[in-house]
């Protein structure tokens, strides 16, 4: 893979099916916007980036507001990465690697771009959610509605992603709905995509980025961009900047997370404090209250990691290119004080925050909220696309989604639209409408 290629601006459009070029008005004009710039601005001014302001990071309708929300998590997310790009903009810089064309701010952008939509795909109560999702369609009693679907297509729906939900949103739900989405550039969507494969190709971890309904956009995108191909039309090598939006938010959650638990009474300042116990002579003796502190070590960790991230890139920096970075994260098997604080810090969340009373009432309340969801909807979405006479109240069933459905059009596509309208949700409105409409 070649830096050339893969930091292309080259934005497509879909129209009739067909994946075309895209020149927005202002493109090549002498505009005061970089391409990336403009792909920032475009996902920040998004319903779908806005709705994350309600939506679950890790514990479902808090009522602190101090709580970090998918909001707030993505925007430090993207700070993070947009210095982790800048440096590793800095450094191809002075290696010679980075085109003329570009500046380490360019690269800073992208990362940032890729960071702030990571989580945009993600449905109302998070991962939980998303099982809730996967669980309706693979109950034997549901299979009914998935004859005469293709086996990809049933993965797909059984297998809900957030991170394919993610790309859908950018390239075909929101801003120019159906005709290549938020229609941006190459290197932002490359950037965004931490699992470029379909769902049956996504192995034990079921993770994957690119349902069929974009993989002819993502192809092209993929063709732009040089990613290197590891199985025919689905699977790609990851886009090379993909590797620090992930670690931007894996420094963000591993922390913030703990920082979290403390505002609820979950861990006192002194647990938080002994993760990061390796930062403590750094604090000084400038008197501080305790959760001034505890943000204090914070600060020092993030710029520790955001460093030490950089430094890791370019040190696997030809494997990285050639697609044959084989390690998890950058974090993995290393002595760096970074990464064991990283790594106490997320033992101490899967022990005491992950599994929570609190948190796991809440996440046991998501699956009957959306399956009941699902359970109104599918059937009369299924109705609808045989061309059966429906209920009256399936009739009222459809008149709550977000546009009326369309007529010969495919199941499947159906069936993701109906997906599209409920993980858009935030955790509020998901409760609330399977409250109003399940008669109690």
């Amino acid at each position: 893979m070649q830096w050339k290629n893969l930091l292309s601006t080259r934005k497509f459009k879909v129209e009739d099916g067909l994946v075309s070029d895209y020149r927005s008005r202002n493109q090549g004009s002498n505009q005061s916007r970089s391409e990336y710039l403009q792909d920032h601005d475009r996902v920040v001014f998004s319903r779908a980036f806005r709705r994350l302001g309600r939506k679950t990071q890790v514990h479902p309708l808090a009522q602190n507001d101090h709580v970090h929300n998918r909001l707030t998590h993505s925007v430090e997310v993207a700070a993070v990465g947009r210095s982790i790009g800048i440096k590793v903009g800095e450094a191809l810089k002075a290696r010679g690697a980075l085109p003329e064309a570009f500046t380490p701010y360019d690269i800073g952008a992208i990362v940032q771009v890729a960071c702030l939509a990571h989580d945009i795909g993600n449905p109302p109560f998070g991962h939980t959610g998303e099982d809730a999702l996967r669980e309706w369609f693979r109950q034997p009693e549901n299979a009914r509605y998935l004859d005469g679907l293709h086996a990809a297509e049933v993965c797909d729906l059984q297998t809900y992603e957030g991170n394919a939900h993610a790309l859908r949103i950018v390239c075909t739900t929101e801003m120019y709905t159906g005709m290549g989405g938020m229609r941006l550039s190459c290197a932002s969507i490359g950037a965004l995509l931490k699992y470029p494969w379909t769902s049956d190709q996504s192995g034990p971890k079921g993770k994957f980025n690119i349902y069929q309904s974009e993989l002819p956009y993502f192809k092209a995108v993929a063709g732009e961009l040089g990613l290197k191909a590891l199985e025919a039309d689905r699977r790609w090598a990851r886009h090379p900047l993909s590797y620090l939006m992930e670690a931007a938010d894996d420094i963000c959650y591993s922390v913030l997370d703990l920082e979290d638990a403390v505002e609820m009474g979950i861990l006192s300042t002194a647990e938080f404090e002994d993760r990061l116990q390796a930062y403590q002579p750094r604090l000084g003796s400038y008197p501080m209250e305790p959760r001034q502190r505890c943000a204090t070590l914070r600060s020092i960790f993030i710029g520790d990691c955001v460093e030490y991230a950089s430094q890791e890139f370019m040190r696997n920096h030809d494997a990285i290119m050639a697609g044959d970075y084989a390690q998890a994260d950058f974090f993995q098997n290393s002595s760096a004080d970074c990464a064991q604080a990283l790594k106490a810090a997320k033992q101490l969340a899967g022990e005491r925050i992950y599994t929570h009373p609190s948190k796991i009432k809440q996440e046991i309340a998501a699956y009957p909220c959306l399956h009941h969801l699902l359970s109104m909807f599918i059937p009369a979405i299924d109705g609808f696309h045989r061309g059966q006479e429906l209920s009256e109240r399936q009739k009222r069933v459809l008149r709550l989604l977000d546009k009326p459905p369309r007529t010969g059009g495919s199941k499947y596509h159906a069936f993701l639209e109906v997906l599209d309208f409920i993980g858009g949700m935030t955790d509020n409105y998901a409760l609330a409408l399977a409250r109003e409409t399940s008669g109690f």
